[in-house]
């Protein structure tokens, strides 16, 4: 199957477009067709990828916004509309985590994840949701994770990310009769730059972790991108609300329990 040109014409907007499963997005989008919005805490990045896709000649702008920021958030949206026109899909993908049990956690941590994770991604909607109706509709795509549907750690972005999944389902059933539909993608373990803290400590740390994952490996950006931009496209036209876990097999079963059991038998 062929996707060139899937998105001609289309505005795609990814926050968190910068780097990681972001820019893995932003850059296939645009592969295909998308005009791309990119909007990024760090905006100097956000403006020299659009750059480099301009030199391409794909049509993009690179915004500075911080998603907690509702004002700031509203004001990077009406810009890039104006830059290159009404939004058709909307992807929400910057978060992150400051604390990962819940004795590192203080309210301060706390409240600075939810904010990230679930505040952000409903401030960033409510700015795009009026451009998408004048369109006459789209798709919204939420990048939520595995740790809103288990226990593994990071608790309050564990939950916020849950409630992004619930906030997902409301977006789907009050906006699709309107025409734009929500869907959710549930990422496992991504090689992104959020690992790179944690790998300067334990090289090793991917080969230890893909034991659990019953495809024998991590993912990478561009897993969860083709996903992403399925979710968006009219080949989903009838796929709305629907949570889509891409996590190698993660959530579908314990294999290495299993492989514990079998071993010490």
């Amino acid at each position: 199957m062929t996707t060139e040109g899937r998105f001609a014409d289309t505005v795609v907007l990814v926050t968190g477009g910068a780097s990681g499963i972001g820019r893995a997005v932003v850059e296939r989008a645009a592969r295909e067709g998308a005009k791309v919005a990119i909007i990024d805490k760090n905006g100097e990045g956000a403006i020299r990828l659009a750059e480099a896709l301009q030199k391409k000649g794909h049509g993009a702008v690179g915004l500075a916004g911080d998603i907690t920021d509702a004002d700031a958030i509203a004001n990077a949206v009406e810009d890039a509309v104006r830059a290159l026109g009404d939004i058709g899909v909307l992807v929400n993908n910057a978060g992150g985590t400051s604390a990962q049990t819940f004795d590192d956690m203080d309210p301060a941590h706390w409240r600075a994840d939810v904010e990230l994770n679930l505040n952000g991604a409903y401030f960033v909607t409510r700015a795009a949701v009026p451009s998408m109706l004048r369109r006459g509709g789209g798709a919204i795509v939420n990048v939520a994770t595995v740790n809103g549907l288990t226990s593994i750690s990071e608790p309050a972005y564990s939950a916020a990310k849950a409630g992004l999944i619930q906030f997902t389902r409301q977006l789907a059933v009050e906006y699709g009769p309107r025409g734009i539909r929500a869907n959710t993608v549930i990422p496992g373990s991504i090689r992104t730059p959020i690992w790179d803290h944690r790998l300067k400590d334990r090289p090793n740390l991917f080969d230890v972790l893909q034991r659990w994952y019953p495809v024998g490996r991590i993912g990478v950006p561009d897993d969860i991108a083709a996903a992403v931009l399925f979710l968006s496209s009219a080949e989903a036209g009838f796929i709305n609300g629907a949570s889509l876990v891409v996590d190698g097999g993660l959530m579908a079963g314990l294999p290495q329990m299993t492989h514990d059991i079998h071993e010490a038998g």
